[in-house]
C-alpha cells in the first residue's frame, strides 16, 4: 500500500508532525528510478525542527528531498528549514502567497510577533532562530507540485494549504483539520469564518480521503465530515 511509504517524525516542543513522502518522476507516490546519487526522490512536508534527526532519516532511507513544502508558516512548522535547506540544497521551499512573510528577510519579527500573540516569548523564538531563507516558489490554489495538488485552506493562516495527492487518496492538511479537532484562529492572520468554509470544502471531499495532520493521528475525511461541529 502506497501510504506505508509515508514516514512520519514528531519534532519539536509542540509536537508537529514532520512527513517524509518519497513519490516516482512522473508524480505518483511510490518505487522510484534512483538519482544520480543513488536516492529516491520524496518531499518533506512541515520540518518543524529537530533537522538533524530529519536529515539523519533521510539519509537512513537514501531519500533525497525534490520539494520542502510548507502547509503554513507557523514557526513550529518550519523551524528545521534553515538546516534542511542548507542541508540539501537543490530541494524547491514551496509556501502559499499569503504566508510567505514567515519566510526571507524580515521573517523574524513576522515569528515574534505571531509567537507572542499564543502567549510565548521572542526568547523562545531566539533559542532556535536560524535566518529563514526565502521561498523558491509561491503557491496559488490548483497549483501542482509533485504529486499533489494545492488546496487553498485559508482560517488557521492566511496562507494555509492542504497537499492533496488525489490517485493515492491522501491530504496532508496541516493546521487546518485535526483528529476530532481544528485550527485555532486567534493568531495574527486566523479568521474562523474562513477556516469554517475550508473545513466545509474538505467535507464535502472524498470520504475515504486520509488526513495527515500538521499535529496528532492520522484520520479520514468521511470521519471528520461525520463529526458534530459547529461550522
Amino acid at each position: 500500500m502506497r501510504e506505508r511509504k509515508i514516514e512520519h517524525i514528531t519534532v519539536g516542543d509542540i509536537a508537529t508532525n514532520c512527513w517524509i513522502y518519497p513519490f516516482s518522476e512522473s508524480g505518483a507516490a511510490g518505487p522510484d528510478r534512483e538519482t544520480p546519487h543513488g536516492f529516491q526522490n520524496c518531499a518533506v512536508i512541515d520540518p518543524g525542527g529537530e533537522a538533524e534527526r530529519i536529515i539523519a532519516r533521510l539519509r537512513e532511507l537514501k531519500l533525497a528531498p525534490k520539494y520542502i513544502l510548507l502547509t503554513h508558516g507557523h514557526f513550529d512548522h518550519i523551524a528545521a528549514l534553515p538546516a534542511l535547506a542548507e542541508a540539501c540544497p537543490d530541494a524547491v521551499i514551496a509556501i502559499h502567497r499569503c504566508d510567505g512573510d514567515y519566510l526571507g528577510p524580515g521573517s523574524y519579527n513576522v515569528h515574534v510577533r505571531s509567537f507572542s500573540a499564543a502567549g510565548g516569548t521572542a526568547a523562545y523564538i531566539d533559542s532556535l532562530w536560524e535566518d529563514m531563507p526565502p521561498p523558491d516558489t509561491s503557491l496559488e490554489e490548483g497549483d501542482r507540485v509533485g504529486p499533489f495538488t494545492v488546496l487553498h485552506l485559508p482560517g488557521h493562516t492566511q496562507g494555509s494549504v492542504g497537499f492533496w495527492d488525489k490517485e493515492a487518496k491522501l491530504l496532508f492538511s496541516g493546521d487546518t483539520l485535526f483528529r476530532g479537532d481544528y485550527g485555532r484562529t486567534d493568531l495574527p492572520g486566523g479568521d474562523q469564518t474562513r477556516l469554517f468554509s475550508s473545513l466545509r470544502r474538505l467535507f464535502s471531499m472524498d470520504g475515504e480521503i486520509m488526513v495527515l495532520p500538521g499535529h496528532g493521528p492520522v484520520t479520514v475525511i468521511g470521519e471528520e465530515a461525520r463529526r458534530p461541529r459547529v461550522c
